[in-house]
């Protein structure tokens, strides 16, 4: 008896790992239903699919959704401030954030277009190069040469609208959006003129 119970001890134990493992396990995003949060939520300021058409309001589409996810629950709790927003995420559960957030992630960001190629020039010399001698670092080694971004860590840049990103930096800068310090030090010497010009820059990559 002692040797048939040594045998099935390390099956046992494998079932109960594969079982503790599928409980544990997240659940996958429902698109359907993000797409039905978006549409009754989100739609009437972010646009269909997540193309704004307001250059106040940023494109979410293609945006990653762990990052998406991100902002929506420190919108929740308040470390990012913004009084619509917070509104708005608070009417979303954890899986309502899930699939919205996922669903955002499916869609294609249309192209932006950069306006004024001096102000582009001044953007891209500190995208590309940054100013070393002001301790900014080169926009590109985190969010990517063509804006592309890393999942969940650096959002997504290309084709944003430029009156959003240079509302984002000039409260990055000022200590007015305050959920990441590395962004509050990487941009806390720049001019409006350069944040300007990234911000054209930035609308014209893809």
């Amino acid at each position: 008896m002692k040797l048939i119970a040594s045998l099935m001890m390390p099956a046992a134990l494998a079932v109960f790992a594969v079982t503790s493992f599928a409980a544990d396990a997240p659940a996958k995003p429902d698109l359907a239903k993000g797409e039905a949060t978006y549409s009754g939520v989100c739609a009437a300021c972010h646009g269909a699919g997540g193309n704004s058409e307001v250059p106040t309001y940023p494109v979410l589409a293609e945006q990653f959704p762990g990052y998406l996810a991100k902002q929506l629950q420190e919108f929740k709790s308040g470390k990012r401030v913004d009084a619509v927003m917070q509104g708005m995420a608070a009417t979303l559960d954890d899986e309502g954030v899930r699939d919205v957030s996922a669903w955002l992630g499916t869609q294609k960001a249309k192209n932006g277009v950069a306006q004024n190629k001096d102000l582009a020039a001044v953007g891209a010399s500190i995208y590309r190069g940054g100013a070393q001698d002001r301790g900014i670092a080169a926009c590109a080694g985190c969010h990517s040469p063509n804006g592309a971004g890393v999942p969940v860590q650096f959002p997504r840049l290309a084709g944003q609208h430029q009156d959003y990103t240079v509302k984002q930096l000039s409260d990055f800068r000022g200590g007015t959006r305050t959920n990441s310090t590395v962004m509050h030090d990487e941009v806390k010497y720049l001019t409006d003129h350069e944040i300007q010009g990234l911000a054209d820059y930035i609308a014209g990559l893809r």
